[in-house]
């Protein structure tokens, strides 16, 4: 089971979620909060598989719960803006997803599940304009490529997988390597680029040029 903790000041909106999320079988609600500072307490108490965090709460909102969680628990941002600012910080801060509540409810399920197998996932009109924003410059491609550099050449594999978008297991499939192997890897990567997930190393990938 993927086990999901809802994290949203709008009981209306947690509601919808969570019968989003019913419709899946191998999904269950752990637990539901209507403030970042709950949120963050209620995912120390229950361990969750996913934490889905809207970004605009009282007490502590989405984006300090979220840099708070980022060594507990994988965090999908969700929210009704996508402004350029807010996906920016949400990835700096930890943030594993971002996902827009006017998504597919398909969507919804689909990066919970992403999540949980440790993929990382972007709604497509975020995604559009995080390649925008690399596209238009606001990449350091030299310092990209030196970081990568450094990697050695297994990890430098696992990373244009990871910028590919598999999930752990499937990078070990395709690599044939055990997935206790690829974390391990993972961890080395994340170390070696100076980021916090694998949405940055796959940010990194991009800019390095190793990953399209």
């Amino acid at each position: 089971m993927i086990r999901v903790l809802l994290a949203d000041d709008e009981a209306m909106i947690r509601a919808g979620l969570a019968a989003v999320l019913a419709t899946d079988p191998e999904i269950v609600v752990v637990a539901q909060a209507g403030d970042g500072r709950a949120a963050v307490e209620l995912t120390h108490a229950h361990q969750p598989d996913v934490v889905l965090m809207d970004i605009r709460m009282p007490h502590l909102d989405g984006l300090a719960a979220a840099r708070e969680l980022r060594d507990v628990a994988p965090v999908v941002m969700l929210t009704t803006f996508d402004e350029d600012d807010y996906v920016a910080r949400a990835l700096e801060d930890g943030a594993s997803g971002f996902l827009l509540k006017a998504a597919d409810p398909r969507e919804l399920l689909i990066a919970v599940r992403a999540v949980a197998e440790g993929a990382a996932y972007l709604s497509p009109r975020v995604a559009r304009r995080v390649l925008t924003g690399l596209r238009s410059g606001l990449t350091r491609p030299a310092a990209a490529k030196r970081k990568v550099e450094a990697l050695t050449p297994r990890e430098r594999d696992v990373l244009t997988l990871v910028g590919q978008g598999l999930s752990n297991q499937e990078i070990a499939a395709r690599l044939h390597l055990a997935e206790g192997t690829v974390k391990a890897h993972l961890s080395a990567i994340l170390r070696g680029l100076d980021v916090q997930n694998r949405v940055q190393a796959a940010i990194t990938a991009y800019e390095a040029g190793i990953t399209e």
